[in-house]
């Protein structure tokens, strides 16, 4: 038997119970037999960047949140758009990577749910490339408007998202059942 996949999921939101952590109990649902998941939840802890420590002598929870994502096969991003951008927090967390080689070659799904979330989405698709990290149009997903798309209980309510979200979730299964290298 296969070893399950280890997946990162960053979850970019603030706020508790948001609809970004609705999206990421969703996919974990959907794919919870396939893969083996650590959900990164508050990036709020994380001191805030400071390049002349970033090299020499990062925090500890830097280093570790670093390592989370080396030792991870696969990160998956999901975040709402603040203010027509990423949430400073996720940003943050990032910036400390700069000065890595984690998301070298490192296959990242990204997932922007919010209101629009355009300017984020393209955003994060431009640091990930700027990283380097793998990403596909299979493994980025844009869901406008999610809000009236996911209900109280954190259930999918809208069709297309679902099948979105199944799509995303289904293009990695694919890869690791053929045997490719994921993204």
């Amino acid at each position: 038997m296969r070893e399950k996949k280890k997946i990162l999921v960053i979850l970019g939101s603030a706020s508790q119970n948001s609809a970004n952590e609705k999206i990421v109990n969703c996919i974990l649902e959907l794919s919870k037999h396939a893969f083996d998941f650590t959900v990164y939840r508050d990036l709020k802890i994380l001191p805030h960047f400071d390049p002349e420590l970033s090299v020499a002598n990062p925090p500890q929870l830097i280093v570790e949140f670093r390592t989370a994502i080396e030792q991870a096969d696969v990160v998956w991003i999901c975040t709402p758009e603040y203010i027509f951008s990423l949430p400073a927090g996720l940003k943050n967390a990032i910036e400390w990577c700069v000065s890595t080689t984690v998301f070298s070659d490192k296959p990242v799904g990204m997932i922007t749910a919010s209101l629009d979330g355009q300017k984020a989405h393209e955003q994060l698709q431009l640091i990930m490339k700027t990283l380097m990290a793998k990403c596909t149009s299979e493994t980025s997903l844009l869901i406008r408007g999610v809000k009236g798309k996911v209900n109280e209980n954190g259930e999918i309510t809208d069709n297309q998202t679902l099948e979105e979200l199944t799509r995303f979730v289904n293009s990695y299964k694919a890869m690791v059942t053929s045997g490719n290298k994921l993204a």
